[in-house]
């Protein structure tokens, strides 16, 4: 798959992760979740998008443009910023949808 689960969280761990979300998005092909995306956010001024993929038979459908249109016009409603972190070779895909690189982020593994 995609790394969804790349931590091996449990179900109830993942559902966990899906509910404490601000705001997420899903989209299913015959009740087979094909896509999703996800927002952390304070809700007053910055939403962190994170968790977008979409199931490899599914890409370039314009599934993940679609998630990511309606994430970006929630967040507009709510007035916060959407903000998101990408590896490098997604950079111009996230430009099309309007985003500019603005900070170096950084992360730190950690044993689960």
């Amino acid at each position: 798959m995609l790394g969804w689960n790349s931590l091996n969280l449990s179900v109830d761990e993942l559902e966990k992760m899906c509910k404490q979300s601000w705001y997420a998005m899903y989209a299913y092909h015959d009740q087979q979740l094909v896509g999703m995306g996800r927002v952390i956010s304070d809700g007053v001024i910055t939403a962190m998008i994170c968790g977008v993929c979409v199931m490899p038979n599914y890409q370039s459908k314009g599934i993940g443009k679609e998630i990511m249109n309606r994430i970006i016009s929630h967040c507009e409603q709510n007035k916060v910023i959407p903000q998101l972190m990408c590896v490098e070779n997604l950079e111009t895909y996230y430009e099309t949808l309007g985003f500019k690189k603005f900070a170096i982020g950084m992360t730190k593994n950690i044993n689960r």
